[in-house]
């Protein structure tokens, strides 16, 4: 988990350094000091004399060096300049009963319970590297490649949460002890990198705020079980204390005002329902105009509706969902998982002024899922959107996916400059299931039985920038590969060039 740098080129000794130099080096003119005034003491004041002379001398030094080493770790020498590292992974998340509006915007608590599947994070993830040293003068992080700053609110809540929770930790091979509270005189650096599109309504904060911690949590050795680590995490976003776990995971709104029990418990893991195939449809990989921050204070200042939502629609919802779930009832879970979204949506439009998320795209791809679903007069598939206009759709096994990918490639063939093997990303194995190996395959495709009769159907090449065919997944795990790590353990700056 942890890696030490090497030698670093000589650099000015930092203060602590400094301050301990200066300790040894008082130290030396006290017994210096002392052994001149043993000299010149008169055998008549006694051996306690000297003493208590001894110590009037020695006090201010040893006070000195014992806040140094209070104050949480030792190095070796000047030239021992060490960095501890780790590296982890966390998946994103889609909500499929949904969460919008806080009761508390500082804590980040929110006014229902929302459940969500976590996706595989071999295809939407983020993976994160934190390193401390005490050469590193302040705290810092890139995320994407790109220095932003740390002085927002919800990073610095979840820096002292976990400085509060640290532990000790000890190299005696290496010369590095770090206690308990020497963790506050120390600084981080932070790299994060996500392998989807950021702040495109596909949850990538969650992701994001969930590796931060669990990393850091490792990192600094805290004790807490994931439960209260999505605590945390949920003060950074509210959405990442759900991918603190695999499978299909509960956020519990909670009653306390501190927000203690406002958390993630998992209700099933990634291999209780593993016959569920997700494709993402990535509309728009482009920064939404309205963040979800901004759109749920509006709503909950606004709408008529949230509060109605709130209190009577999703506690009835939840339990049902928690039923489908547990009994694997893909009829129920879609009628829900599509009706809860539709109202998530009705109620950026029942806010002033009103939001909108989805875009024309969005609304074909539920008219083909809707059609679908009424020609076989049960549902074949689910779609949910999150605060965007990216489609997530949810088929109840592979055959029933390679079906939809074919729906979804008639409508929505790829435009002139694309690639098939850019196009689909992700498990590209559904792509032979459907019998697609070729741009030629996707022209040759016919209008699915639904569609109307009589009348053209109308394409929309270049309209969806690229599908990702993924499923259910597990939560964070630590990267031991030095390969992993996007923090270089020579300098303790990104790999990647700034």
């Amino acid at each position: 988990m942890f890696r030490q740098c090497s030698r670093s080129p000589p650099s000015p000794p930092s203060p602590l350094l400094q301050e301990l130099s200066q300790a040894i080096y008082g130290y030396v003119w006290v017994v210096v000091a002392f052994q001149y005034s043993q000299s010149l003491l008169d055998q008549r004041r006694g051996f306690k004399r000297k003493q208590s002379f001894f110590f009037f001398l020695i006090r201010p030094n040893l006070y000195r060096l014992d806040i140094l080493l209070r104050s949480g770790f030792v190095m070796a020498g000047e030239s021992q300049k060490w960095i501890l590292m780790a590296t982890a992974r966390a998946p994103t998340n889609i909500a499929v009963i949904k969460y919008w509006g806080k009761r508390d915007e500082n804590l980040i608590l929110p006014i229902n319970d929302s459940i969500s599947i976590t996706l595989d994070p071999d295809h939407l993830s983020a993976t994160t590297t934190v390193a401390v040293s005490p050469s590193f003068e302040k705290d810092r992080m890139w995320l994407n490649g790109k220095e932003i700053p740390l002085s927002g609110g919800r990073y610095q809540n979840c820096l002292r949460e976990l400085r509060s929770r640290a532990g000790d930790f000890e190299d005696e091979n290496r010369g590095i002890q770090i206690k308990k509270e020497g963790w506050n005189k120390l600084h981080f650096h932070i790299a994060s990198y996500n392998n989807f599109p950021t702040a495109a309504g596909l949850a990538s904060s969650a992701a994001g705020f969930a590796c931060l911690v669990f990393s850091l949590a490792k990192l600094m050795n805290v004790k807490e079980e994931l439960g209260q680590l999505s605590a945390i995490a949920r003060q950074g976003s509210g959405s990442a204390c759900r991918s603190l776990y695999g499978g299909f995971v509960k956020w519990t709104m909670g009653n306390e005002m501190s927000g203690r029990d406002s958390k993630a418990v998992q209700l099933a893991n990634e291999t209780h329902w593993e016959d569920l195939i997700i494709i993402v449809a990535v509309v728009s990989s482009r920064q939404k105009e309205t963040s979800s921050t901004s759109g749920m204070r509006e709503s909950v200042e606004t709408s008529s509706l949230i509060q109605h939502r709130a209190k009577v629609v999703v506690p009835s919802r939840i339990l049902q969902m928690e039923e489908a779930i547990r009994n694997r009832n893909f009829s129920s879970f879609a009628r829900l998982t599509c009706a809860d979204s539709n109202q998530f949506h009705a109620v950026c439009l029942d806010t002033s002024p009103p939001i909108f998320y989805m875009n024309d795209t969005s609304h074909r791809i539920i008219n083909l899922v809707e059609r679908w679903n009424r020609h076989e007069e049960t549902p074949q598939v689910a779609y949910t959107f999150d605060a965007g206009p990216n489609a997530v759709l949810i088929a109840p096994n592979r055959k029933v996916a390679s079906s939809l990918l074919q729906r979804l490639l008639f409508y929505f063939p790829p435009g002139p400059d694309n690639e098939l093997n850019s196009y689909i990303l992700g498990d590209k194995t559904i792509l032979q299931e459907a019998g697609i190996e070729s741009l030629n395959h996707i022209e040759a495709l016919k209008p699915p039985p639904e569609a109307k009769d009589k009348v053209p159907s109308q394409r929309f090449a270049g309209d969806v920038s690229y599908f990702i065919c993924t499923r259910s997944g597990k939560g964070p795990e630590v990267l031991m590969e030095e390969e992993h790590a996007l923090i270089s353990s020579q300098t303790g700056l990104p790999k990647i060039p700034i």
